[in-house]
Parts: C-alpha cells; sequence; structure tokens
C-alpha cells in the first residue's frame, strides 16, 4: 500500500485528486494539508510515503511547494515528493527539481498517469509531464543556450515589473550582478531588451 499525502491549498482540487487516487487499490491517503508548512510538518510523521505537492499555495503559507519540498527531502528516510502543478515553466519547474521532487507532473494530466507518476515516485523513479522532459532535454542538448535557475529567476522579476535595484534587494545581490546575468540573459536568448527577453522567454516556456 502506497500513503500519500496531497499538499493544495484549495479544497476542490484535494477532493478532486482523493477521489481520483481512491479507486486505486494499492493507494491510501492518509493526510492531507493546505499549507506547505502543514504538509511539512505531516510529512515528518511515520506512514508517509509520497508527498503530491502544489505549487503555490495561498496567503495562508509562508513557503511555496519548492520550499517545502526541499524541507521535506532534506530528512533522512524522507518520503517522495511529487509535484501536482498547472504551471510548467523553468520558473517552476527547476527549483522544484532542485529541491528534490522525484515527479513533476501538471493537474491536467489523465488520472492513469497520475497513478502512474505515484507509484513510479514510491519506487524512486522520475516521472515527468512531457512539456518538462521535452524542455529538460533540450537544456541538457544545448546547456550554452539555457538560462541558469538563477538567470531564470532574475528575468521572473523583471517580468513582474521589478528594476535592476529592485531585483538586487529581492535576491541580496549587488546591482552589478543582476546587471551581468542580464547580458547572459540577452545573449542566450539573442535579444537586445528587457522587453524583447521577457516576450521570448514566455515564448520558450521559461518564465510565466
Amino acid at each position: 500500500m502506497i500513503r500519500l499525502l496531497i499538499a493544495d491549498d484549495h479544497p476542490v482540487v484535494r477532493a478532486g485528486l482523493r477521489a481520483v487516487l481512491e479507486c486505486e487499490p494499492d493507494f491510501a491517503i492518509v493526510a492531507e494539508a493546505a499549507t506547505a508548512e502543514r504538509a511539512v510538518e505531516l510529512a515528518a510523521e511515520p506512514g508517509v510515503d509520497v508527498v503530491l505537492m502544489d505549487l503555490q499555495f495561498g496567503p495562508g503559507s509562508a513557503m511555496n511547494g519548492a520550499q517545502a519540498t526541499a524541507a521535506i527531502t532534506a530528512r533522512p528516510g524522507a518520503p517522495r515528493v511529487l509535484v501536482v502543478t498547472t504551471y510548467d515553466t523553468d520558473a517552476d519547474t527547476l527549483p522544484a527539481l532542485e529541491a528534490g521532487a522525484t515527479g513533476y507532473l501538471l493537474k491536467d494530466a489523465p488520472p492513469e498517469e497520475l497513478a502512474q507518476a505515484v507509484r513510479a515516485a514510491a519506487a524512486g523513479r522520475s516521472a515527468l509531464a512531457p512539456s518538462v522532459a521535452d524542455r529538460l532535454l533540450e537544456r541538457m542538448r544545448t546547456p550554452a543556450a539555457a538560462l541558469s535557475a538563477r538567470e531564470t529567476e532574475v528575468l521572473g522579476l523583471v517580468a513582474d515589473g521589478l528594476t535592476n535595484q529592485q531585483v538586487s534587494q529581492r535576491l541580496h545581490l549587488s546591482q552589478a550582478t543582476v546587471k551581468s546575468h542580464l547580458v547572459h540573459i540577452y545573449t542566450k536568448l539573442g535579444v537586445d531588451s528587457r522587453t524583447a527577453a521577457v516576450r521570448e522567454a514566455r515564448r520558450r516556456g521559461l518564465i510565466r
């Protein structure tokens, strides 16, 4: 029996996941969490094999899903974390996978794909949404052209309308470092302005 913890701030989503997963004879839903912090607490208790983790939680949670994933997977003997979210940009997938997520699935995945991903995660195997897997493969094929996690983070904040100074304050970097990241971003994306960089990154699915 694979024991599951569902972590999502939307009650309807939790109920939907529960309804789908309870149809599988080898799954047992043992807990639910509406905040990332609660998910970390419940995952530390015995009896959880896989955590189904959303990435974005509401204002009641100070952590996001990637941060919660890192906190969960840092513990010895921790359960596996399978991200189940609506977001599939590099800005979302890279932090989650770097935090230790075993798999990454989108909420529009068919029930049978979700069940397979849960079983794969429980066995320690990776399970990735096709769009995520394709972009990871592309990053491996053309590493020189791929944005780093930090570059993706910088560009995401630029896309949110932050100035270089605000980005530097948010990320605790010098403005010179921020400018250096932007220069590298422009080169990799083949653009020459902030606006063009944001537009091209969105076209490629690198940021939201």
